[in-house]
């Protein structure tokens, strides 16, 4: 059985928080769906709050921590990203972006990302296309079609004829990140890519 590992990235500052919460939904949705298909799965959570210290002393002497560092490695070597952020000014938050600004530009190319953010009004939604789009577009990620914005109001809430409740909306992302992340071939290590020397040879023989 293949297994394929998930990371959630979640920047919200209060413990607990509703961009962890959401970030967690989202990474449940993803399991079931990988679940169904026979597929193990690995999930991990990054909780940028735990390494805010860290990332400011990165960005200011160049040099990550330890720390840090597991958790960059953890991301880009995922095989699929959630990343969530709360919405401080009609963007992402400081913290997120200066998480994402310590990745590599290539380290994330062709990643499947589900993108995700909470706020306190319905009127931030467009943080999803304005803001979050554009920086994973930066990092030539995979963006699958449907982000997920949650507002106070909808937790707890179905939704009704006119409108899609949050947990529909949590559903159909998870269902398309995961068939996503299950469609792109599996990342190789570096033990896969070292071919011996004596296979090298073979294959030069025209004979």
């Amino acid at each position: 059985m293949q297994t394929l590992k998930l990371v959630a990235v979640s920047a919200g500052l209060s413990a607990p928080s509703s961009t962890r919460l959401l970030a967690d939904r989202l990474l449940q949705a993803a399991r079931y769906r990988l679940a169904e298909q026979e597929y193990a799965v690995d999930v991990q959570v990054v909780e940028l709050r735990d390494l805010a210290v860290d990332i400011a002393k990165n960005v200011v002497t160049g040099f990550p921590s330890e720390k840090l560092q597991e958790a960059i490695d953890t991301v880009t070597g995922a095989d699929g990203v959630i990343a969530v952020t709360p919405v401080f000014t009609a963007s992402y938050s400081g913290l997120f972006k200066s998480f994402f600004d310590l990745i590599d530009p290539s380290a994330l190319t062709g990643t499947p990302v589900l993108i995700g953010a909470t706020g306190g009004t319905a009127r931030h939604s467009l943080v999803l296309d304005h803001a979050l789009r554009p920086l994973f577009a930066y990092l030539r990620a995979l963006t699958v079609p449907t982000a997920v914005y949650a507002a106070s109001e909808d937790w707890g809430t179905g939704g009704d004829e006119y409108t899609e409740g949050l947990p529909s909306r949590i559903t159909r992302a998870g269902n398309e990140f995961a068939d996503t992340v299950a469609a792109r071939p599996s990342r190789r290590t570096d033990e896969d890519e070292i071919v011996p020397f004596e296979k090298q040879l073979a294959d030069l023989r025209l004979d």
